[in-house]
Order: C-alpha cells, then structure tokens, then sequence
C-alpha cells in the first residue's frame, strides 16, 4: 500500500486530541448542567408553605368562593390568636 506524504505530524496528532479532549469536556458539562439545574426553578424555597390569607386569596381569584365567603373566613383567621393555631 502506497503513503502519500508523511501524515499528520505532531502538530496534526496535538490538535486532534486537544479536538477530542474539548469535545468530551462539552458533553459531561451538558450532562452535568442538565441534571443540577431541576426544571421549572421557583424563586423561594421550596418547602415554603402559603398562609391561610394567600390560600383564601387564591380560592376567590379562582372563583371557588364568593366575596361574602371570602371577607367572612378572613374575618374569622384576623381574630382567631396565633396560639390557637
């Protein structure tokens, strides 16, 4: 079998690893972002529960209770202490 010219060289072989070796450093650092970064972030932490005001909040905005129901339960949470909750 006939070889035309010498082949690659050293500066060829250095550049085709160095090719390789930033190639493989982009795939784990894909995988790695992929899998640290959860989807759908929220701004506060996760295990923050709403008050009973936001949740009430919530139902009316949606339309499960009225504005009479509404002002009645908040009425009731304002005077109900925090000790009895």
């Amino acid at each position: 079998m006939m070889h035309w010219g010498y082949g690659m060289g050293g500066a060829g072989w250095l550049f085709m690893i160095i090719g390789t070796l930033l190639l493989w450093s982009l795939v784990v650092a894909a995988i790695v972002a992929l899998v640290s970064y959860p989807r759908g972030r929220q701004s506060g932490p996760a295990d923050q529960t709403p008050t009973p005001q936001q949740v009430l909040a919530d139902r009316f905005a949606r339309g499960e209770i009225d504005e009479e129901e509404y002002r009645r339960r908040v009425d009731v949470l304002s005077a109900t202490p925090r000790s009895a909750l």
